[in-house]
């Protein structure tokens, strides 16, 4: 099964379109992988480098409010995907974003702002890494020597789709 979790890259913004994410000029790729290398390249935020090491070595991502808006695109998500990024925890999201996560086998955890702003304080430790259980609806964060547990709620039929490894996958083992 899918380990969902490991370090941590906190991108402090609310509105990060799929521009952003995944810049448009980029959109006629003929793979998924070919996307890879421009992961986060047109997004601006102080201190921020898409080229970085935290950005490389990132496989959870947690930001603000309305994350994924934009333009509905699945190149989005897929850049998330061939960059190992395993799930994206927000406030909230943007609707088709959200639900191409999942599609994707990726999860996308909304928590209110409270929690992400507690995840926030973690911003500044260099060993900060998350863990997240699915199946029991937790994520764990870690780092500078505390840690903290948070529960979220995914609906049983994305959870189901993200345990299976995406929409793919859950219709080969049902239809």
């Amino acid at each position: 099964m899918k380990q969902f979790g490991g370090p941590v890259l906190f991108l402090d913004r609310s509105d990060i379109n799929t521009d952003e994410i995944i810049p448009a000029k980029y959109l006629t790729e003929i793979t998924k992988e070919d996307l890879k290398p421009y992961i986060l390249e047109d997004l601006k935020l102080p201190g921020f480098d898409p080229k970085g090491e935290k950005t490389s070595a990132a496989r959870v991502i947690v930001s603000r409010s309305n994350f994924g808006c934009g333009s509905s695109r699945e190149h989005a998500p897929w850049v998330f995907e061939v960059n190992d990024v395993t799930a994206v925890v927000a406030e909230s999201f943007a609707r088709i974003f959200r639900q191409n996560m999942f599609n994707c086998g990726m999860a996308a955890i909304e928590l209110p702002r409270e929690k992400i702003d507690a995840l926030f304080a973690y911003a500044g430790h260099a060993d900060v890494a998350m863990s997240l259980d699915i199946a029991a609806q937790s994520l764990t964060v870690s780092g500078g020597g505390k840690s903290e547990t948070f529960s979220f709620e995914i609906s049983p039929f994305d959870r189901a789709l993200v345990l299976a490894g995406g929409w793919v996958d859950y219709a080969d083992t049902k239809y």
